[in-house]
């Protein structure tokens, strides 16, 4: 965009005013110099003393000044010039220099001037913010006015529109506005925009082909130069947002010239190609035009020049052109490409394309544009000659695509053109985002099953251990309580799986080695395969650290053997192989989901029967399964993903039918210390339980608020319960006021509860006891809650917990608190 430059001129100034103000202000300042010269000199000769007459000139100059400064209304008043007015024609011709609309406004919101593109899409009278076809947004488009007269400028999306509006304060006095508005599909948004506006386009118009890309309304987007010069008349005039429509005329006999043309000029020949990819409203095209010097007998005799079948083949666009009977004239590569056909098997009907059931739609619709071709009113005053239908093709009968038939005008025998758009790429991509949409809600909802399930099993657990004190082994009821707790430890397990899916479950991260996790766990391995199977482990070199947990990767590599084990029922060999990738080796990979970096790898393979194309997409997903009923819960690789997207990693799955199956993880490189390994503590005696102090337990669930009332008092200490956070403030509250700011050691506390969660709780509390420790319970992975909690001294606590275990987690923090105190 052009920038524009307004200076004044000096001739319109004022100058007379000011030449009279300035003599009047010289008689002035004599008169009050004589008068007060007059008065030292008298009051020199009365009192013989002329130093008195100095001291009174000084004062009376002072005086003098600021009265005079005061009569032309105050101090540090600046000269007031005249600014000239705008002139509203030059505003506009400079304006329409950009091919945006745009427009300049006063103070009070009055339009000073527009250029073409403005008028012609709002209109002349049209003023922000209240412009047509925006209203929906005139509340934003008034905004970003009142932040340019702020800030001095505002740029702002109206909503999902794609277009932009920019907002600049200027002028001399800066009290106007200029308002630009973009389209939001200017060059560059799609390919036939890059096309005709860009190279493309300038060597269309040196082969004579003049284009332009229209909108919906018929309003021009971009064009090549050549069109632009012979609707306009001058070389370089802008011509985006003009009817296009409003360029060309008719007549009598149907032959199509520019407005501007003269009757005895060549007529024009028009392509009309209707687009849809996804950027364009519906009924956008592409219009191409070429002169036609043998006149309209060329039209008569059914010929269409070569250099046309040329240009249609370096479109990237499918097309097609169909006669009057129905049948295939010509079809570029792309459309060929696009419908799945050879050059050897070239259909003759368009119908041929598609599934029986479709046929019937397609050559109705080739039959109706057929016949409106010839109804067809002037260009831009007819109804629209294009129309869309789905049909399914038959080299993709389970992907229905989107066949756009048009008219044709002036092509000769063509009568119908036809456009296919290749979507199988965008088929993919679809079914991949809603594959990953439908991976989330089930995480999500499985995270949530798993929180509520972790509440009941934390219930049945704690009452467990509570009879379980009441029993010793060799009781009539012992087992049972036993083969209950049992039961119960293998719905945690459950439960364990769902979070790790939702990537909602606590681990234990640590820097260590792969070869390491490998040779823990392969004595397991060796026992699960059995005899009639062969294990084979090999470790690369220079493999770098990785952190993650080590109880959950040895259940990763489980979980992949005991798959491979079912995939070769008759016998075969597990391999496993630790090896290093850098980041070139990514590189080369060409992943798109695995960024480029260094690695840690581990590969599971088999010899098996191996995965079927159409069911190796779906491995990862939660209770899906090909094994026969009860022999398997499809839970399996869909804990697997869970836990290696939850460390940061990447799993991916390769398979061929009767060839085996192939998984491989990659763990991204810890920025640790290549050898920095966690070091298993020390064992240590057992310690005492029993403790005393005050503890307030907070939970929702009656049931668990129970067992941790039970067992705490069990254990020696002051319990108080409270059912939601309101209840629990007031009890600290109380507990104060009659203790004399005294509160509880500990605060044992749900996460998530209705009304007041903990954490809003915690904070509320810690306002008036700082130093107050706190316990967290929850069925969430404790480092999701850590990063949206930001709270310090809290410890947390993973449901469901058996009574041991609250006791051990309420000591380790009276201890903790203990210890913060004694420093």
């Amino acid at each position: 965009m052009r920038s524009l430059v307004i200076r004044p001129d000096p001739s319109l100034r004022a100058t007379a005013p000011v030449s009279a103000a300035v003599t009047a202000d010289r008689l002035i300042a004599a008169g009050v110099a004589g008068l007060g010269l007059a008065s030292a000199v008298m009051l020199a000769r009365a009192a013989g003393d002329w130093r008195f007459a100095v001291g009174f000139l000084v004062g009376f100059a002072a005086i003098s000044a600021i009265a005079v400064l005061a009569a032309r209304g105050g101090f540090g008043r600046t000269e007031q010039r005249a600014v000239p007015r705008p002139d509203p024609a030059l505003l506009r011709a400079a304006l329409d220099a950009t091919e945006e609309p745009a427009a300049i406004t006063d103070r009070s919101g009055r339009l000073i001037a527009a250029n073409a593109a403005y008028i012609d899409r709002f209109g002349a009278a049209a003023m922000p913010p209240a412009l047509p076809g925006l209203d929906l947004h005139a509340e934003t488009i008034a905004a970003a006015g009142r932040a340019a007269w702020q800030e001095g400028s505002a740029a702002v999306e109206l909503g999902a529109t794609r277009i932009s509006l920019g907002v600049t304060r200027a002028g001399v006095g800066q009290d106007h506005l200029l308002w630009r508005i973009g389209d939001g599909r200017g060059e560059g948004r799609t390919d036939a925009l890059r096309l005709i506006g860009g190279g493309f386009g300038e060597r269309l118009g040196r082969a004579g082909l003049m284009a332009a890309l229209i909108d919906e309304r018929g309003r021009v987007l971009v064009s090549n130069r050549v069109f632009a010069m012979r609707a306009t008349g001058t070389p370089g005039a802008a011509i985006t947002g003009r009817d296009f429509a409003a360029c060309l005329a008719q007549d009598d006999a149907g032959a199509l010239r520019f407005l501007r043309d003269e009757e005895s000029a060549d007529p024009l020949r028009m392509l009309h190609i209707p687009l849809d990819d996804g950027e364009l409203a519906a009924g956008a095209a592409a219009m191409l035009l070429f002169d036609e010097p043998a006149g309209p007998e060329v039209a008569a005799e059914g010929t269409l020049p070569d250099d046309l079948y040329g240009l249609l083949g370096m479109l990237p666009l499918g097309l097609a052109l169909i006669d009057r009977d129905g049948r295939f004239l010509y079809e570029n590569d792309a459309f060929r490409v696009a419908a799945g056909v050879g050059d050897k098997d070239r259909p003759i009907y368009p119908g041929d394309l598609v599934v029986k059931e479709d046929k019937a739609a397609v050559a109705d619709a080739v039959r109706r544009f057929a016949a409106s071709k010839s109804s067809a009113g002037p260009i831009g005053r007819g109804p629209m000659l294009s129309g869309d239908i789905a049909v399914r093709l038959l080299a993709r009968p389970d992907e229905p695509v989107s066949l756009t038939v048009a008219s044709a005008r002036g092509l000769g025998e063509a009568s119908v053109i036809l456009s296919l758009k290749d979507s199988a790429e965008e088929g993919r991509l679809q079914r991949q985002v809603a594959q990953a949409t439908k991976m989330q809600a089930v995480g999500q909802l499985a995270g949530g099953v798993a929180h509520d399930f972790n509440n009941i099993l934390t219930a049945v657990l704690g009452h467990c251990d509570l009879i379980l004190m009441r029993h010793t082994p060799g009781d009539s009821d012992y087992d049972d309580i036993q083969q209950i707790r049992h039961n119960a430890n293998r719905a945690a397990g459950l439960t364990r799986q769902l979070l790790a899916f939702s990537r909602q479950q606590t681990l234990r991260p640590q820097v260590l080695q792969l070869p390491d996790v490998v040779s823990e766990v392969s004595n397991l391995l060796r026992r699960l395969l059995g005899d009639s199977m062969k294990l084979v482990i090999n470790h690369g070199r220079a493999l770098g650290s990785v952190r993650a947990d080590p109880g959950q990767l040895e259940q990763v590599i489980v979980n992949l053997a005991v798959n491979a084990r079912d995939a070769m029922p008759d016998g075969g060999t597990l391999t496993i192989r630790t090896y290093a990738v850098g980041a070139r080796e990514v590189r080369k990979l060409g992943a798109d989901v695995l960024p480029v970096g260094d690695y840690s790898a581990i590969s599971v393979t088999d010899t098996g029967s191996g995965i079927p194309p159409d069911v190796l997409p779906k491995i990862f997903e939660p209770f899906f399964t090909t094994k026969d009923v009860g022999k398997g819960t499809g839970l399996g690789l869909s804990t697997v993903y869970g836990i290696v997207k939850q460390s940061g990693g990447f799993i991916f799955a390769n398979s061929k039918i009767g060839r085996g199956t192939s998984f491989v993880l990659y763990l991204p490189v810890s920025q640790g210390e290549a050898g920095e390994a966690a070091v298993p503590p020390p064992k240590q005696a057992p310690q005492e339980l029993w403790g005393t102090g005050r503890i307030l337990v907070v939970e929702d669930e009656d049931m668990v608020r129970s067992v941790a009332e039970r067992a705490l008092t069990r254990q020696g200490y002051q319990v108080r319960t409270a059912s939601n956070g309101e209840e629990a403030l007031e009890i600290l509250a109380q507990l104060a006021a009659d203790e004399g700011g005294e509160t509880f050691d500990l605060l044992i506390s749900d996460v998530m509860m209705p009304a007041m969660d903990g954490p809003t709780m915690v904070e509320h509390a810690r306002k008036r006891f700082p130093d107050l420790p706190i316990l967290f319970m929850s069925g969430y992975a404790e480092e999701q809650l850590r990063k949206s909690i930001n709270l310090d001294n809290v410890a947390f606590l993973a449901k469901p917990f058996s009574v041991q275990q609250l006791a051990e987690a309420a000591r380790d923090a009276l201890a903790r608190h203990a210890r913060t105190d004694a420093k």
